[in-house]
């Protein structure tokens, strides 16, 4: 009798989205609720539609959107087509460069550009005008053109892109022994205490929502992650800062200075959205207000980068200018200080 290979035939078409292993902490959850909060812009209609379409499996069982995870489940969402961040599609993007030879590209990015394709935004991506602006590009790892490093979606300012095999191994041994200089301007809720220090704290995910990362209290938990602080102006309710890298975890800075007890002004992913110092007063609540429509993400910009030239070995440091949303908040913030004598 012949084999029926019907399914296994299905199976081999089917491509993997996500999966998940759920580890010993985890409570009873709705699979619905479970993947809602670790999947960027994943709604409740779209996850459970997946489910009677019989996309997500647990245990390689198809499961339905009532379904209540438990640990030791393995989850896998599969669909038909390959995930959207694999097709790589070229798009006329202006992509603001500030330097460019035949090693290497750097790009001052503006806010709200993601750097690579990943669900919920499959175009309109730095990578997919770096396909359009150049051939050839080295990928790496990941499979992304170019990429040695990235910065977050809605945080501004320089990144060095790779043109070739030699560039991109040379530059990600850079980032890798932590010889990078990274700097970046934030602006931060309350008054930092100390003019400078060292922020030594390993950072990993957030078991109870996986789109944010939080500090964990040993190695076990995070990867090392270490920041260097500057106060560069006081604002009494608002600080602005400097920060230097020596490590380039996901979301670093704001993690590590939401840890130290000052979010990321207008940082919604970590709280950074509400007023966390200040006055009751309505004036004030209108004035903090209108800078959140100034400045409609996180006040981080990427200010300056520095390495060694892959092809000369000459050390070279490029340096940006503040973009306007975060100008015109920190002018904002110190017209107000000036007036409230604070």
């Amino acid at each position: 009798m012949e084999k029926d290979n019907s399914n296994e035939t299905f199976e081999q078409e089917l491509h993997e989205h996500f999966a998940f292993d759920i580890d010993e902490g985890q409570e009873p959850l709705r699979i619905d609720k479970f993947l809602m909060s670790r999947i960027e812009n994943a709604t409740r209609n779209k996850i459970q539609k997946a489910a009677k379409e019989g996309s997500i499996r647990v245990n390689d069982t198809i499961v339905k959107s009532s379904y209540k995870v438990k640990k030791g489940d393995k989850i896998r969402v599969l669909f038909s087509h390959p995930p959207y961040e694999n097709l790589l599609t070229p798009e006329d993007i202006d992509l603001n460069i500030e330097y460019e030879d035949d090693s290497i590209i750097v790009i001052n990015k503006k806010s709200g550009m993601v750097v690579h394709p990943g669900h919920g935004n499959y175009s309109g991506t730095l990578i997919n005008g770096l396909l359009y602006h150049f051939n050839n590009l080295p990928v790496n790892s990941s499979n992304r053109p170019g990429l040695v490093h990235r910065i977050d979606k809605d945080t501004s300012g320089l990144l060095v892109v790779a043109k070739t095999e030699k560039s991109m191994t040379i530059l990600a041994k850079q980032f890798f022994n932590k010889s990078v200089n990274r700097e970046y301007i934030a602006l931060v809720w309350g008054d930092v205490k100390n003019d400078e220090g060292e922020i030594n704290a390993p950072i990993g995910r957030n078991p109870k929502n996986r789109l944010q990362m939080i500090v964990y209290e040993d190695l076990e938990g995070g990867k090392e992650a270490i920041t260097n602080y500057k106060v560069i102006e006081r604002f009494g309710y608002v600080t602005l800062i400097s920060c230097r890298l020596k490590t380039g975890r996901t979301h670093q800075i704001r993690v590590h200075m939401k840890y130290l007890g000052h979010t990321l002004f207008n940082d919604e992913r970590y709280g950074g959205d509400k007023i966390l110092k200040g006055t009751v007063y309505s004036k004030y609540k209108q004035f903090v207000q209108n800078c959140f429509e100034i400045i409609p993400r996180q006040a981080l910009h990427a200010k300056t980068l520095g390495f060694v030239h892959p092809k000369t070995k000459e050390n070279i440091l490029f340096d940006s200018e503040l973009p306007n949303d975060m100008n015109y908040v920190i002018e904002k913030w110190r017209s107000y200080t000036k007036h409230k004598n604070l």
